[in-house]
């Protein structure tokens, strides 16, 4: 009934080769497996690094190349995860299927098996600047751990997916963020608290720190990691765990007791999961029932 996470403030900084991200990525999760992480969180874009080690005839890269790396990022973490004996969801990373190109989180188990759950909701920036589509089905994935759920900076900030890989039974949702200014910032965390408060679940969330001068739009980073819980009495006063100081690289860990979910879903100062109103609105258990 408990697990104990990581979650990485990843440090952007410009590179020269694969090896230089692969050695980073590898600092981080050596980080985590000395204080007994099972589970770590990568931050949203956080492969946009590579795109800053540049082309062979020195031209900037852009976000169109990024998925030229994927063979290599999936092998290096599959690997990772294994050797580690950890879960890993690798933030994300860009790849493109049928000429698209999508935004894709990635769990990495440690047996091998790669999974993945493609951003829902796609900001302007993505959709105008790098010409991302959004993905169209919503996930949740079973571990030796509890089930979890993998929902993508912007996604967090829609209840209804929250609520509807609640009612597919996720426990823990990790959400990787990259955000460029305060604003968004505080529009992912603050919606995290409320997906947390909704629906009785723990998010953990991070985000990229540092900069990529020759990348476009990733010059800019505003980043916290944090693990958020619901607001009842066998929790934080103020539902965070544990939490980051703000944009400087660092890893925050942190113990998940699942059984406080279920006693406060059942018996806590608020029932807000088994309260909901679902003669007025959709009842997400029943609609999963029906193979939604």
């Amino acid at each position: 009934m408990k697990l104990r996470v990581s979650a990485v403030q990843y440090q952007l900084q410009t590179i020269k080769s694969f090896e230089e991200f692969a050695k980073q990525s590898e600092h981080y999760l050596k980080t985590a497996a000395e204080f007994g992480a099972e589970f770590v969180l990568f931050p949203e874009f956080f492969t946009t690094q590579l795109l800053s080690i540049g082309s062979e005839q020195g031209t900037s890269l852009t976000i169109n190349e990024l998925p030229g790396f994927t063979e290599q990022y999936q092998s290096l973490f599959s690997s990772f995860a294994q050797k580690m004996n950890v879960h890993i969801i690798g933030g994300t990373h860009v790849i493109r299927i049928d000429d698209r190109l999508y935004n894709v989180a990635h769990l990495f188990y440690p047996d091998g098996r790669i999974e993945q759950q493609a951003k829902l909701h796609i900001t302007p920036t993505e959709v105008n600047e790098w010409n991302m589509s959004a993905g169209d089905e919503v996930k949740v994935f079973d571990t030796n751990k509890g089930r979890i759920a993998i929902l993508t900076c912007y996604d967090i900030e829609f209840p209804e997916v929250v609520r509807m890989v609640k009612a597919k039974g996720a426990d823990v949702i990790f959400c990787p963020s990259c955000t460029d200014d305060r604003h968004g910032f505080h529009r992912v965390r603050y919606t995290s608290h409320a997906r947390a408060i909704e629906n009785q679940v723990y998010v953990v969330v991070t985000g990229t720190v540092g900069s990529l001068p020759t990348v476009d739009f990733m010059r800019a980073n505003f980043g916290q990691a944090a693990v958020i819980t619901p607001n009842d009495v066998p929790f934080p006063p103020r539902g965070i765990m544990v939490e980051g100081e703000l944009n400087n690289d660092m890893i925050v860990t942190a113990d998940l007791d699942l059984s406080l979910l279920y006693e406060v879903r059942e018996r806590g100062s608020v029932t807000t999961w088994r309260d909901r109103r679902s003669d007025l609105y959709p009842d997400w258990e029943k609609m999963n029932a029906k193979g939604f």
